[in-house]
């Protein structure tokens, strides 16, 4: 053999050793076994309901900062918080509960601004990328070629290095400290137990953390864009109903009005609606639990039932679109108003309350949100 070829056999039954060790021997299961229990969990909560559902999809912003516990009784809708992390793409996470949605459910997207803007080559190497080689490989194959080779290529020397560690710990009997000390999920894949007293020990970054926003620009080429656009459509040719939503953030750390359009318009443009609440879903600092996404736990139901209440509009104002069981009882569901999607939100909040009571009557007594498209 020449040497030629002797450097090609090498190098191929390198790749041959690389695949065989990261798609059927290695594993990370502390760091990406925790993500993939979290999905696999809500997904199964989703799969075991029969009748019209609501959906929340979003990143580590959807559990933390909604609670379908406080929002499925007054929307007397089954509800599922499906989200888990902004690291997992889009394309995975719409991709595995497309086979779970069904004409009549509602698909709630309080988006985080990143995951707009996220670009492909992010998207491609995300953690779930491990996950599909390692555990998925059926929706791996769904996906599109470029996903493959991110999948096939999503570890590099430290990674390896990392399943080496994180399977001697879980061998050697490691307890997870995690919900100890920021909660945990409970059945409908809410984050819970993430007080206000253990979000104390956050303050001081919380005091001067400075929230990412991306630009206009970021937001119209991002490839999270793209994957919204594209999940609304297949939503839209599937009667299953897509609104758009605020992310959580803080009152003194604004999303710009042109940004507030510009991700307005990715779903009015492809037949979803657009849910904007009196407030915007700005908070002060003081209600947030260790970023400037996650709500604590006190203020996580205060905008459940605020989120509640402009969900009860929208399903509301769709009467006649929506099957029976999807229609909301306004007897005891909160209403809210249909307005044109130009004018500007009425009432805002202040951020001046502490309370519980105090908070949630603001909310409530704010105003109507803003609906965008159903008008």
């Amino acid at each position: 053999m020449t040497p030629v070829g002797r450097i090609l056999l090498a190098c191929t039954a390198s790749l041959v050793l690389y695949f065989a060790c990261f798609a059927a021997i290695l594993d990370r299961p502390l760091s990406y076994g925790f993500l993939r229990q979290e999905i696999d969990a809500r997904l199964a909560r989703g799969a075991a309901i029969t009748g019209p559902k609501l959906v929340i999809l979003a990143g580590s912003n959807g559990p933390y900062s909604h609670r379908c516990a406080t929002i499925e009784p007054l929307l007397h809708m089954p509800c599922v918080n499906g989200g888990v992390a902004v690291g997992i793409a889009l394309d995975y996470l719409f991709a595995r509960w497309e086979a779970l949605l069904h004409p009549g459910d509602v698909v709630y997207l309080p988006m985080e601004e990143a995951q707009y803007a996220r670009d492909r080559a992010t998207n491609a190497l995300g953690p779930d990328a491990a996950i599909m080689l390692r555990h998925d490989r059926t929706t791996l194959a769904t996906l599109p070629a470029r996903r493959w080779l991110g999948a096939l290529f999503a570890y590099d020397l430290r990674g390896a290095l990392m399943t080496l560690v994180e399977t001697a710990l879980v061998a050697g009997g490691f307890h997870d400290p995690r919900a100890a000390a920021t909660g945990e999920s409970n059945a409908w894949g809410d984050h819970i137990g993430h007080t206000a007293a253990l979000a104390a020990t956050s303050a001081s970054v919380l005091a001067v953390a400075v929230p990412y926003h991306p630009t206009v620009a970021q937001i119209r080429a991002g490839n999270g864009s793209v994957l919204i656009a594209g999940f609304a459509d297949w939503a839209r040719e599937h009667d299953v109903r897509v609104i758009g939503g605020l992310p959580t953030g803080f009152a003194d750390s604004p999303i710009t009005e042109e940004a507030i359009a510009t991700i307005r318009a990715i779903y009015a443009m492809h037949g979803a609606l657009f849910l904007e609440l009196p407030n915007r879903s700005r908070y002060p600092r003081a209600a947030f639990f260790d970023t400037a996404e996650h709500l604590n736990e006190t203020w996580q139901v205060v905008h459940s039932t605020a989120v509640a209440r402009g969900l009860a509009g929208v399903i509301q104002s769709q009467r006649g679109l929506l099957p029976d069981a999807l229609k909301v009882d306004t007897r005891s569901a909160p209403t809210s108003s249909c307005r044109h999607p130009g004018q500007a939100p009425e009432g805002r909040l202040r951020s001046a309350s502490a309370t519980f009571l105090a908070a949630l009557s603001k909310i409530l007594d704010g105003g109507a949100p803003v609906l965008a498209g159903a008008c």
